[in-house]
């Protein structure tokens, strides 16, 4: 796979487990409220939550902790962990930073199409001063659909100016690989912890495999 030579125009990446190593968070931020409020958790609160909505481990973290607040109070104060975990701790992955400046150097124009908060994913970029690689950072909510439908990698195509099949993304997900195949963009399907269940589908159906992006960057051509 060629990333000059006019076979790739354009580069979509993922953000959170293909950028930024942030879906830990998810599991961990309900923990992360009841100690800030002196209550330890349990340790297995975290699995118990992850595959949960927000709503719904909201409801669970207020009834098995007989908390006073509401569930609306409760949301606001783990959002706020979330919050502060983009701000001020969430990591690169594995390769970042060398795959972006390859990308840059070969004159390969990128943007981020993410389903997470656009402030948030800012704030993270700018800590990790690699926001200046991107054209722009493009939400599910600027959208208008999540990833299980195409109109987000479209959009970022007609903004780098690329077609579909002249546009790379990189995503880590199983639904958001599938979306994006389907709409007719080759893709990198990377390997996340988070994103276990499904990468035997992944692998078949990605044009490109890696288990972390220094193995990615092997595999293209610049």
């Amino acid at each position: 796979m060629k990333l000059k030579n006019r076979e790739i125009d354009g580069v979509i990446f993922d953000v959170d487990g293909t950028l930024l190593d942030s879906m830990a968070i998810w599991e961990d931020a309900g923990a992360r409220y009841l100690r800030s409020a002196g209550i330890e958790p349990a340790p297995d609160l975290g699995k118990i939550l992850f595959p949960m909505s927000l709503d719904d481990g909201v409801a669970y973290v207020k009834r098995e902790y007989h908390l006073e607040e509401s569930e609306a109070e409760l949301r606001e104060a783990v959002l706020k962990q979330v919050e502060i975990f983009y701000k001020e701790e969430a990591p690169l992955k594995k390769g970042v930073r060398k795959l972006l400046e390859k990308m840059k150097e070969a004159k390969v124009p990128m943007i981020v199409a993410t389903s997470s908060d656009k402030e948030q994913i800012e704030a993270a970029f700018e800590r990790l001063e690699i926001a200046g690689y991107f054209k722009e950072i493009w939400t599910c909510t600027d959208a208008g659909a999540g990833k299980d439908k195409p109109d987000i990698y479209f959009q970022c195509a007609d903004k780098l100016g690329s077609t579909p099949e002249h546009t790379l993304v990189f995503e880590d997900a199983l639904h958001a690989v599938t979306t994006a195949k389907q709409a007719g963009f080759p893709v990198v399907g990377l390997y996340d912890r988070f994103s276990e269940e499904g990468q035997d589908e992944l692998k078949e159906l990605a044009d490109l495999y890696a288990g972390d992006l220094v193995e990615a960057t092997g595999k293209l051509q610049f």
